[in-house]
């Protein structure tokens, strides 16, 4: 491959300069490597996330800020070089990985916005990027990145789709219950769709950011199955297990980019105005978007009447109460606080969400699991727990939406409790008594 030449009205490589003359191209060539590193960095991305607000226990706004401040600095480094550097570009977009699945996350659980309402807010956000980019550049490849304007139109645009991904693949997956693997495969199955439409002549700028939204749940259900034990259907090898792989193949590609070149646009396609590439934009783009919309939009409402028929067919579940002379309340043995769990066939109010008793079992098998000094495995069936709350969430918050809230941020406590990297047992055993306490019908 040929070496890039500068585009550049003088050699002059002095910030001054470069204000007034255009610069080699920010971002790499569209390959099959570009793909699989993108897929990566989104995965590694969210196990790093889960990993600060989770294992540090830094809380979901602890993991913002610090996130949010290491992707304010890659940005600095990415717009202070002056052409496309692998290392660089490809740890922002890790960083804009995990910000703009954060921004999801925190509308969802600390501003309660619906996953609806947060898809239909990013997806009109990146309507409108596009569309302002559009009206200033006249383009939107990304063949094009070679000033600063277009380039922070490049990571705006980035990073709503990020977001809207985010959003989008757990609306899928959790709310309308349709599971990560299941969501994954719908999402490859339309990836297949607009790259055979690319081959078939539809605009390339169009299947390309079509695909780059679709790569984000792909990312989370790749991970999810890779770490999911063999009993929920995944590999069992772990989240750290899977960080540590995909990190792998991150830097041996990133190696691999950064010795060959093969990823670095020739100047010929960045001065390029990509006329041929423009034909049938606008009109394709309508066409495809409007498919799209009505595709989905058919398929939520399927959904969610399935589910709002299941929800109101399911018959009210007795809950189940003590039998004469068993203990209620806690039982205390020298350090040690013993949860009691409701003996089978016992009757008393149902709660608000329905029958919660397999939830109550493992909360109360971890609790036993922590008195016994088995930490590891209290961590361990803790994660039954948020797998199962996950799986659950699509036929229980239906029912009663301030009830199921309730009981995730309690889950999302004893979660950060049990997993943290230095674990208090009394805090742990709090958490999960409160928890016990909220899967108890009122």
């Amino acid at each position: 491959m040929t070496t890039p030449t500068r585009l550049a009205v003088n050699d002059d490589s002095s910030p001054a300069s470069l204000r007034g003359r255009q610069m080699l191209s920010k971002v790499p060539e569209v390959t099959i490597y570009f793909w699989i590193i993108k897929v990566l960095c989104t995965t590694v991305g969210e196990s790093a996330a889960d990993f600060l607000n989770v294992n540090l226990n830094l809380g979901l706004t602890g993991t913002s800020v610090v996130t949010g401040v290491l992707l304010a600095v890659a940005l600095i480094f990415q717009f202070r070089t002056h052409r496309y550097i692998p290392g660089i570009y490809w740890l922002t977009v890790a960083l804009v990985s995990v910000f703009g699945t954060l921004v999801t996350d925190n509308l969802t659980d600390s501003v309660g916005v619906p996953l609806e309402t947060s898809t239909l807010i990013f997806g009109a956000l990146l309507g409108l990027s596009f569309l302002a980019w559009y009206l200033t550049e006249k383009t939107l490849s990304i063949h094009s990145i070679f000033t600063r304007r277009r380039e922070a139109f490049y990571w705006l645009t980035v990073l709503v789709t990020f977001a809207l991904g985010t959003a989008t693949g757990d609306l899928m997956a959790e709310v309308l219950g349709i599971g990560y693997l299941m969501t994954g495969i719908i999402v490859v199955s339309l990836i297949a769709i607009m790259a055979i439409g690319w081959r078939f002549g539809l605009n390339p700028i169009l299947s390309f950011w079509i695909i780059y939204i679709m790569t984000r749940p792909l990312g989370a259900s790749i991970g999810d199955y890779l770490s999911q034990s063999p009993g929920e259907g995944g590999l069992g090898l772990g989240a750290t297990v899977t960080s540590f792989i995909f990190s792998a193949g991150i830097l041996g590609i990133v190696i691999y980019f950064s010795v060959t070149k093969a990823d670095v646009i020739p100047s010929a396609s960045a001065v390029d105005t990509d006329e041929t590439v423009r034909r049938g934009g606008p009109w394709q783009t309508v066409i495809v978007v409007a498919l799209v919309l009505a595709t989905a939009g058919t398929g939520y409402f399927l959904r969610k009447s399935s589910l709002q028929a299941d929800t109101s067919d399911s018959a009210p579940v007795t809950q189940p109460t003590p039998f004469e002379g068993q203990p209620t309340q806690p039982a205390s043995f020298g350090n040690q606080i013993v949860q009691p769990v409701p003996s089978r066939g016992q009757t008393a109010q149902s709660s608000p969400l329905g029958d919660l008793s397999k939830f109550r079992k493992i909360t109360q098998d971890t609790l036993d699991l922590l008195n016994a000094g088995n930490q590891s495995g209290a961590t361990a069936r803790i994660t039954d727990l948020e797998t199962e709350w996950d799986k659950g969430e699509a036929r229980l918050k239906p029912k009663d939406k301030a009830t199921w809230t309730k009981i995730d941020g309690k889950i999302d406590t004893v979660l950060r409790a049990l997993r943290a990297t230095s674990p208090n047992a009394d805090g742990e055993r709090t958490a999960l008594t409160a928890l016990l306490t909220a899967l108890d019908p009122e």
